[in-house]
């Protein structure tokens, strides 16, 4: 089938209030939600994207519609819910980082359902070369657990590489789900998106080599093991052997870390899409979410490819 999309992202997308500065009492309003955030991210980089979700019909909805005009992000697969609302979150900064907290219990996504796939939603997915999906996607309910698993099993039909960031949130669900959950996405996935951090929590493995071993005995064939500052170890199964590299940081001021992960995953997918080798896709993956932590919120700091590329080029420059 003709490929019309590099990347699909299918999840929940949230209007996002950030908090300015720690004990502040003032907000910034943004947007988020991590699958959102990774295919804008794509569309920044360059690559043709779509995303398949579910918003409420009210302000924020139309907000986020909006956005994804704006950002060139294909919106046929997006459905309108007059019955639930789109769900918002708040960011706020303290000495231990950013904290999230909630307001999307009953909201419009968590109300999707394999059905929903039917028609437009499946045609998409099917002409897409990455469908990405992430642990909140499954985490938010039952149903859109049961649409994720739904949509993984329609795009390995098609032919469409699977990618699957674990984005483990402890807040939506207990730790014995959510480890059920994220093995069974693994083993379906091509693409692995780790953090350290989240199959500590999930498996209590704390060391990349082992999280990496677990990742391949799953099933992933690609694993791509975030490491926030310190870069990215990544693997991929070549014949019969794997192969891995580890993918140095970048040192930068950071500002502000909440997308930084699901840029990673945006810009790491747009350049695999268009046939990039794994190793340079995490370079330039890197580079752009160095660069998204210098500004506050999730979206607006997203860089555009010229941006990445001058910052790769400045890096080799120095080495």
């Amino acid at each position: 089938m003709h490929k019309t999309y590099d990347v699909t992202a299918l999840g929940e997308a949230l209007v996002e209030f950030n908090q300015t500065r720690p004990g502040d009492r003032r907000f910034l309003q943004g947007f988020g939600g991590d699958t959102s955030n990774a295919v804008i991210a794509a569309a920044r980089a360059g690559a043709q994207v779509a995303y398949l979700s579910r918003v409420g019909d009210d302000a924020f909805g139309q907000a986020l519609l909006d956005l994804w005009h704006e950002e060139k992000v294909d919106v046929e697969g997006v459905e309108r819910d007059a019955a639930h609302p789109t769900g918002i979150y708040f960011v706020t900064h303290g000495e231990q980082g950013h904290a999230f907290s909630y307001l999307r219990a009953g909201s419009a996504a968590s109300h999707m359902t394999p059905q929903w796939l039917d028609g437009p939603v499946a045609q998409t997915i099917a002409q897409s070369r990455v469908l990405h999906v992430s642990g909140i996607s499954l985490a938010i309910s039952a149903t859109a657990c049961d649409t994720v698993f739904a949509a993984m099993q329609l795009a390995r039909e098609a032919g469409t590489l699977v990618s699957f960031d674990s984005n483990l949130r402890l807040k939506l669900w207990p730790l014995a789900r959510a480890r059920a959950c994220i093995t069974q996405a693994v083993s379906m996935c091509d693409v692995f998106l780790p953090s350290l951090e989240d199959v500590a929590a999930l498996v209590g493995l704390h060391e990349p080599d082992a999280v990496i071993d677990w990742a391949h005995a799953l099933g992933a064939s690609s694993v791509v093991l975030k490491l926030g500052s310190d870069g990215a170890l990544i693997s991929q199964r070549v014949g019969d052997e794997y192969r891995r590299e580890r993918i140095p940081g970048h040192a930068v001021e950071l500002v502000d870390a909440t997308g930084a992960g699901d840029c990673f995953c945006g810009n790491l997918l747009a350049r695999l899409a268009r046939g990039q080798p794994l190793a340079d896709a995490a370079r330039y993956a890197n580079a752009a979410a160095a660069l998204s932590v210098q500004g506050f919120g999730a979206v607006a700091p997203l860089p555009r490819a010229d941006a990445v590329i001058a910052r790769l080029r400045d890096t080799n420059d120095r080495s």
